[in-house]
């Protein structure tokens, strides 16, 4: 306890602050919400949240300073990520003058996986547990093992809180947007910033 409370706080301030800014996740998820509704929203919230927790394991094995160390490998992510949104902002578009709403366990499955592949190609993620964990340890209290474990598992739930809050959100909206003619701008809006997250996402990862 007495360890938790030592790197803790300051921590849920910083990864409070670092999920409150803009990213590929919050656009994601606020598209699919508006789009299918809360319980869509949070299907891929709860990808999102399995994908954090991957990249937080495989950072404390080493994996994320090697994504960092080896440019081929963080590029070839970097682009795959960004091709990734394009090709969901595509299918958004595309999709736009469908009425799409949430249908079964099936369509909960597939938004699960998209929350999830969104995340594994994104090295930003993988470099943020890099560079911002070791910041907050203490290895003079010991157990750093324990303190990269309540670290990971923080900053998880810091950001399915968040997320979960930007689907209710989205969500919200949807429901006063209830003219169908409405919505299917508002789904060719979310398409285009779809595509804009995508170019942000290559700029602001860019070496």
């Amino acid at each position: 306890m007495d360890l938790a409370f030592a790197i803790l706080p300051a921590f849920l301030i910083a990864a409070t602050l670092v999920e409150l800014t803009p990213g590929p996740n919050m656009a994601y998820l606020a598209h699919v919400a508006l789009d299918r509704g809360r319980l869509a929203g949070l299907a891929a919230v709860a990808g999102v949240a399995l994908g954090l927790s991957v990249i937080g394991a495989l950072a404390a094995l080493g994996v994320g300073a090697m994504i960092e160390a080896t440019p081929w490998l963080y590029q070839t992510l970097r682009w795959a990520g960004a091709a990734y949104l394009f090709w969901l902002a595509w299918e958004a578009w595309a999709q736009a003058d469908e009425r799409s709403e949430f249908a079964d366990a099936r369509d909960g499955w597939m938004l699960f996986r998209r929350g999830l592949m969104a995340n594994l190609l994104n090295p930003k993620a993988a470099v943020f547990y890099v560079a911002m964990l070791p910041q907050f340890l203490k290895p003079e209290l010991g157990g750093v093992g324990a303190q990269l474990a309540i670290l990971t598992s923080s900053y998880v739930v810091v950001a399915t809180i968040i997320h979960a809050a930007v689907v209710l959100l989205a969500d919200g909206a949807r429901r006063a947007l209830l003219d169908e003619a409405r919505m299917r701008r508002v789904r060719r809006v979310l398409a285009l910033s779809l595509a804009a997250v995508a170019i942000w996402f290559l700029i602001g990862t860019a070496r």
